[in-house]
């Protein structure tokens, strides 16, 4: 198969470099290390230069991370569609071993512990899966009109998919979903097939919820209605009630940096990962929301720009779903914090405390960026 990889001024340096998608990264980034800061100051007390220091860490992960989207970006990305299928296959590959030899925290089974470092195979299986689904349409003309096309690209979403929801991690495997469904209507999906297959879904629900959905996540999904009803709130909902009041207590201009209460007095669990939305709410209020999503919505609509002005069909598959896969876990991590979504794990990408996170994101921005120096060497004619 002919890609082009050495088309003549393919490649022409840093000229077409998107500064702007970068810089809302790194505001980003440094937004999530003053939140993990103030909500791990204290749980840590040991020297700051220390590998256990969540801010150093952190800011350690951020660094290899941003070389990582460098150097992604200077492939063609081209090379990475070529080898989404073995990329596919060692994500699910992993996500198999992950159920066997992972650890298990929380209630789940999601990383590989590596001493120093865990690794959430999962993180990287959605990138995967977003190569892989471009690479298949971009095959099939980059049309999702055929059924069997349609159907054959969700058979390529169900393995990762279900194997998330086995850990289990329900959030991510919504974020697996969504992902499906931005390509697929971007590919141009018939109406009426995507109509019969949400009927199929819909049909297959109450099954699912019955036999697939474990006791727990059944009671998180309950006490959405009514966080007190378990206990008082010192069940189920107890971590819903904690975020909404952090939320609702920071106000127009929020308490302070390491001045929330809820925050420092323990009430918030995983406060820089899960709830790290909840203590900017409480200690830069709505102010605080409002910048952090003015660059959330720079970042996306820089991806955005990179699906408009990708050069083939393979280039905007995969920017639409790296965009998807950002808006998806963005959305679901703040709706968690305010209540309107179960607690299902999901990071906010860029700022939450995480390795694996934050990798997955760097990597997906250096494909956007390379998505956007390349475009015209392979815009068609």
């Amino acid at each position: 198969m002919s890609i082009g990889y050495s088309r003549p001024g393919a490649f022409r340096g840093w000229d077409r470099f998107d500064y702007l998608l970068m810089l809302a990264s790194l505001c980003l980034v440094g937004f999530g290390l003053v939140l993990i800061h103030s909500g791990s100051v204290n749980a840590y007390s040991g020297p700051v230069a220390s590998f256990s220091n969540p801010v150093a860490k952190q800011t350690l992960f951020a660094v290899v991370s941003i070389g990582a989207m460098l150097l992604v970006s200077k492939l063609d990305y081209h090379y990475l569609t070529h080898y989404a299928w073995v990329l596919y296959g060692l994500a699910i590959l992993s996500l198999l071993a992950i159920l066997v030899i992972g650890q298990t925290a929380y209630g789940s089974t999601r990383w590989f512990d590596l001493g120093p470092i865990q690794v959430q195979p999962s993180e990287f299986a959605k990138l995967a899966t977003v190569l892989t689904l471009a690479r298949f349409f971009s095959e099939h003309g980059g049309d999702a009109r055929d059924l069997r096309a349609l159907v054959l690209s969700l058979l390529i979403v169900i393995p990762p998919a279900g194997l998330v929801f086995i850990e289990p991690d329900l959030g991510t495997s919504i974020v697996f979903g969504a992902i499906w469904i931005g390509v697929v209507l971007v590919a141009g999906v018939s109406r009426g097939h995507l109509m019969v297959l949400g009927a199929a879904c819909i049909a297959i629900a109450p099954f699912a919820w019955t036999f697939a959905v474990a006791d727990y996540q059944v009671e998180r999904i309950s006490v959405l209605v009514d966080p007190y009803e378990d206990q008082g709130g010192l069940g189920a909902g107890y971590n819903n009630i904690q975020a909404e009041i952090a939320v609702g207590s920071g106000q127009l201009l929020g308490k302070g940096i390491t001045n929330g209460e809820q925050t420092q007095f323990g009430y918030l669990k995983v406060p820089t990962k899960d709830f790290i939305f909840s203590v900017l709410g409480e200690e830069t209020g709505f102010a605080g929301a409002m910048v952090l999503f003015s660059l959330f919505i720079l970042l996306l609509w820089r991806g955005i720009r990179a699906a408009q002005i990708a050069g083939d069909t393979a280039g905007q598959l995969v920017a639409v779903g790296i965009v998807l896969l950002i808006l998806t876990q963005t959305f679901i991590n703040v709706a968690v914090n305010l209540g309107l979504f179960p607690v299902t794990g999901i990071p906010l990408p860029f700022v939450s405390q995480g390795g694996s996170s934050l990798m997955s994101m760097f990597i997906s921005l250096g494909i956007l960026q390379s998505i956007i120096m390349r475009h015209r060497a392979y815009r068609q004619t």
